[in-house]
């Protein structure tokens, strides 16, 4: 028979603790909430007040409603008052033996039918439910911040956990309103566990001076449609924070990417904890408050100071999707492009391809019938790469093969006019090994264009060891022309975005071929828990598999890490022809949608 829970105890009323609270009694449960003392109870009862007054300003709560809410929850510093308590949710410090020492008061307090949970993020379910003479009747109800407003529960179970208490909890769950996530005990459980993976990579690639927290975090950003780049969401969780779940996810997997970045430990010990203390990657107006104020290492709004070359006409070489963007983007924003295609047919086809999507454009509000006229007067389309003889700049953007873009790259070198800018759209290959094809590597650089290019906005610009100054000037000058934000990187594999992205995505094949959880879960994990516009497995079959495996493979190479190593039934998707959308099938089946 499934339990109904009625009184709920929650012990901690920090910002988590206090929004828990106010979740279980807006959806009618008796709450008692204790903390330690009085000062620390005023706080949770301040913490709750100031919640529930911000819902009824914004008319997501009566002020009624607010009021029978307030009523709900008993404030007490005792913790006797949850002697009669169905459910008891701890949200105290992180800090493993502060939590067994609570449990093992509340199984002396407590109903020995009276269900345990841990709001732990990171910590060993399974270690605190030992302190206790009823571990089956323990697991981890995780929330996520803000808990009113994230829909995201991490219900985890351990070995011993009842399965009439991990149902009764689901239940509740879906009781609040909450999206419920079943896992196992595992340091990190979903979110966290492929969350701090990639932060800690972040990290790791500005300790290293790669490209500047800036950069990083607009291309997250742009490049991936994120909520927040990496570097400013450490600092909102806190430097601290983040070094002890990386710490924990670290003893627990001894999985060298979850070991805590060096950076970590030197901001966390100079005090330098993020948005809490006025200073984490950024700097602060003042403790607490979002607005990040300059400081000696934010970028100057000249990142180069020496002068382009000029601009006046454009080739783009390559018929595919990215050219055929690329092309338009360029016309569009008043460039004569030339866009040069292997054949007549193939130009034939672009062309129409690009006539096709400005007309969409017309019709969508977008851009008005004179500008895509004018845009069309600006493109040529051209079987002949002589035709990029007069060209300033011309864009590579023909298929992901090294040899073929350095077949390009000496033809190139023959035919284009001293000083042209010769640039690839390469989005893992290294760009030197297209530069030294030519005798004028000084004048090559990455332009990497995000697909769709007429709607992503970033753009990263790849610096080789022998690209000079002006030519990257020259790159910035050009994509402030068509409206696209540039970050700066070196040529390394994976650029920013994809050297953070599918370590991440690869994270979350292991965690499905472990079988800890369904691809479902993993995806509404990310999305509730996390904000992401896509689950990692929606967004690989988007990309395709073989695509994934292909610049997973580059990155293995490149890097020598071993986490970085593709999973294997990856491999073996890939290997059976399971390549996503494109295919019918990937990580799901869409021939029957």
């Amino acid at each position: 028979m499934s339990r109904d829970f009625r009184t709920v105890g929650v012990v901690g009323l920090g910002t988590m603790g206090a929004g828990i609270a106010e979740v279980l009694a807006r959806n009618g449960l008796h709450v008692f909430g204790v903390e330690m003392d009085a000062a620390s109870l005023n706080r949770g009862r301040a913490h709750v007040a100031h919640s529930t007054r911000r819902a009824v300003a914004k008319g997501k709560l009566s002020p009624e409603d607010a009021a029978a809410l307030l009523d709900r929850i008993t404030f007490t510093a005792e913790l006797t008052d949850l002697a009669e308590a169905d459910l008891v949710i701890e949200a105290i410090p992180e800090r493993l033996e502060l939590k067994r020492r609570l449990f093992q008061r509340l199984d002396e307090i407590c109903r020995p039918e009276a269900v345990f949970a841990t709001n732990t993020s990171s910590l060993s379910v399974t270690e605190i439910s030992v302190a206790t003479s009823r571990p089956g009747r323990v697991v981890g109800i995780h929330f996520f911040n803000p808990a009113p407003v994230m829909k995201l529960v991490e219900i985890v179970r351990t070995v011993v956990t009842e399965p009439d208490v991990l149902a009764d909890v689901e239940a509740l769950a879906r009781r609040l309103g909450k999206s419920p996530v079943v896992i196992g005990d595992k340091a990190g459980f979903i979110a966290n566990a492929l969350l701090f993976g990639y932060l800690n990579h972040a990290a790791t690639m500005y300790e290293a001076r790669y490209a500047s927290r800036e950069d990083i975090d607009a291309a997250m950003r742009l490049g991936c449609g994120l909520p927040m780049g990496p570097l400013a969401l450490l600092d909102l969780i806190g430097l601290d924070t983040a070094y002890e779940i990386l710490d924990t996810m670290y003893k627990q997997s001894r999985d060298r990417l979850h070991a805590p970045a060096p950076i970590f430990k030197q901001m966390k010990t100079a005090g330098l904890l993020g948005r809490k203390s006025g200073r984490g990657f950024y700097t602060y107006e003042q403790p607490g408050v979002p607005t990040v104020v300059p400081d000696e290492a934010t970028p100057e709004s000249v990142k180069h100071p020496v002068p382009g070359r000029a601009i006046e006409r454009i080739a783009v070489v390559g018929s595919g999707t990215m050219a055929n963007g690329i092309a338009e983007v360029c016309v569009k924003a008043g460039l004569a492009t030339v866009q040069i295609a292997r054949g007549t047919e193939k130009a034939q086809a672009a062309r129409a391809a690009i006539e096709r999507s400005l007309a969409k454009a017309v019709e969508r509000g977008k851009l008005d019938d004179e500008s895509r006229q004018a845009a069309l007067a600006r493109l040529t389309s051209s079987a002949a790469l002589s035709d990029a003889g007069d060209c300033d700049v011309v864009i590579e953007a023909v298929v992901e093969d090294l040899e073929v873009k350095a077949a390009l790259f000496r033809e190139l070198d023959d035919v284009c006019k001293p000083g042209a800018v010769l640039a690839t759209t390469t989005s893992s290959l290294p760009v030197i090994d297209c530069a030294v094809m030519t005798k004028r590597p000084q004048d090559v650089v990455g332009v990497h264009f995000f697909n769709p290019a007429p709607v992503m906005k970033l753009v990263e610009v790849v610096r080789t060891v022998a690209t000079a100054p002006d030519v990257l000037a020259t790159v910035h000058e050009l994509c402030d022309k068509l409206g696209k934000h540039a970050v700066d990187c070196g040529d390394r594999a994976g650029f920013i975005v994809n050297a953070l992205l599918f370590p991440y995505l690869n994270d979350a094949v292991k965690m499905l071929q472990a079988h800890y959880a369904t691809a479902d879960g993993i995806d509404t994990a990310m999305k509730l828990g996390c904000g992401y516009p896509m689950g990692p497995f929606e967004l690989l079959d988007v990309v395709g598999l073989d695509v994934a495996l292909a610049i997973e493979r580059v990155l293995y190479l490149e890097f020598r890490e071993p986490g970085f190593a593709p999973a294997p039934l990856l491999e073996h998707l890939v290997t059976a022809g399971y390549l996503g959308r494109k295919a019918g099938r990937g990580f799901r089946d869409y021939t029957t949608a």
